[in-house]
């Protein structure tokens, strides 16, 4: 059955094909099977994202649904799609197959990097806000971070020094058990915030909770000054 697919999607940049690649880098994976077959996947637990990208590239591929069972196991859902030229374009971009730990951070204009570090943050990344006894101030204080993980150090490395011309002048990276994490706080945390929701956004390629959430941390350290 033939599937509708833009082909030349990952030819040029745009702000939607930096989200796509930055979401790609997170949650996707491509393989080339023993055939000569070219397979790339986006797999997550957010229907929304996937549709999001299904619907942004052309694709008429079908989106799928694996219920892993079981009460610790959320419904996962996967859009594959076979495309030689994809393939080829995501290669020349960087990208491999089994990517997992070796993924580097790739060349982008500046102009879509906002866009590809919220494609990478909708699919590993998180917001963290809480209320913690401090010793050092004596009282309790909120804690405000946002966090990349990926099982390649190198990749974070770079992210963080590639957001530094964007405001974020901290951050640090600290192993986990499936990889590493890359931290920001309070400060920097708002400074990705408006990187990655620039002025002049037009565009529905986010994920709204952690949108929301992002702006309810802001919100509500503004409040308590």
């Amino acid at each position: 059955m033939h599937r509708e697919l833009n082909q030349d999607f990952f030819k040029s940049w745009s702000p939607d094909m930096a989200y796509v690649l930055g979401y790609f880098a997170a949650d996707g994976s491509m393989a080339q099977n023993t055939r000569g077959a070219h397979f790339m996947e986006f797999a997550s637990t957010d229907s929304i994202l996937i549709r999001h990208v299904r619907k942004v590239t052309g694709s008429s591929h079908s989106v799928t649904i694996r219920d892993r069972g079981g009460t610790n196991w959320k419904t996962q859902y996967r859009l594959q799609i076979g495309s030689k030229e994809w393939f080829t374009d995501l290669s020349r971009l960087g990208f491999t197959q089994a990517k997992s730990n070796t993924l580097q951070f790739p060349i982008i204009p500046k102009a879509y990097t906002g866009d590809f570090v919220r494609g990478y943050f909708d699919g590993d990344g998180c917001v963290y806000l809480g209320e913690h006894y401090s010793k050092w101030h004596k009282k309790r204080v909120w804690v405000f971070t946002t966090r990349f993980t990926s099982g390649s150090k190198q990749f974070l490395d770079d992210l963080q020094r590639e957001l530094k011309a964007f405001g974020l002048v901290g951050g640090y990276v600290t192993h986990k058990n499936r990889g590493f994490e890359l931290v920001f706080s309070r400060h920097d945390s708002v400074a990705l915030y408006q990187l990655m929701y620039h002025t002049g956004l037009d565009s529905d390629l986010f994920l709204p909770r952690k949108r929301t959430k992002l702006e309810r941390a802001i919100r509500v350290l503004r409040l308590r000054g």
